[in-house]
């Protein structure tokens, strides 16, 4: 961790340091400073809606990596290893250490159709070089409210933001795609079966609506309610006609797996 480069595994503090001493490209220095300032600031007089993430930035709990390209196949592959390097780490680390993923932004402006087809590449090439089964107690189905996307053995619930979120501020990332990987055990004790967290998603809720300025989403959900899926959370759409209507993501349990991609 905190080795030199950019496909590197980063803390907070090196990162920010980084930043400050123009030792990182200009792209992760102003993905860095969206993300902070998305999370720490606040938007119609309401701080950022996800409380845990405010909490954990404000204490530099967060973990941190850049990629360089988000169809490359090496930076893919690097994502990777980056990924499972986390998973070593992550729980000695903090209490709240998420992987905030920030890609190099396209040569182009992308509509919201591609920023979702990037996603779902970018998901369908670490499943298929994952160098770890599916775990067994997690289906393989998309559509059906345990399921979620895995990686190194673990299952996680990666969330991104995006240029296209015009009114939800909350998804919005100017500079390109950010995916923040946090696994399911980050979720322990705060999911809609307990107490705290049906309290937690009242108040996250709450000040969604205040801080987008308008409705949450329809497709927020908790994982493992009938009825809500996790794969839409992923990348909420903005214009429902760009979003695809089912899970683009194939899952085998055969291992190793082979090289499939979205579109063989």
């Amino acid at each position: 961790m905190n080795e030199e480069g950019v496909q590197v595994l980063l803390d907070q503090d090196t990162l920010e340091a980084r930043v400050e001493a123009g030792e990182v490209p200009d792209w992760v220095a102003a993905h860095y400073e969206s993300f902070t300032d998305g999370l720490l600031g606040t938007r119609n007089d309401s701080p950022f809606p996800c409380y845990f993430g405010v909490e954990s930035v404000r204490k530099g709990w967060p973990l941190y990596t850049a990629v360089e390209s988000m169809t490359d196949p090496d930076a893919l592959f690097a994502l990777g290893e980056t990924i499972l390097e986390y998973l070593e780490v992550y729980e000695d680390h903090s209490e709240q250490a998420s992987l905030v993923t920030f890609f190099k932004p396209p040569e182009r402006e992308l509509s919201e159709r591609e920023y979702h087809e990037a996603l779902w590449h970018i998901l369908q090439v670490l499943h298929a070089h994952d160098p770890e089964p599916w775990p067994e107690d997690i289906p393989t189905d998309p559509d059906t409210s345990t399921w979620e996307f895995c990686f190194g053995g673990e299952p996680m619930f990666p969330t991104c933001r995006a240029p296209f979120y015009d009114t939800r501020k909350s998804r919005y990332c100017p500079i390109g795609l950010e995916i923040t990987f946090q696994p399911r055990a980050l979720f322990d004790g705060i999911t809609a079966d307990t107490k705290a967290g049906q309290r937690a998603r009242e108040v996250i809720q709450g000040r969604l609506e205040d801080y987008d300025g308008v409705c949450p989403h329809a497709d927020i959900g908790d994982w493992g309610v009938e009825g809500d899926r996790e794969w839409v959370q992923y990348m909420l759409s903005s214009d429902e006609r760009q979003a695809p209507d089912t899970c683009p993501m194939r899952v085998t349990r055969d291992h190793p797996k082979g090289p499939v991609v979205i579109g063989d």
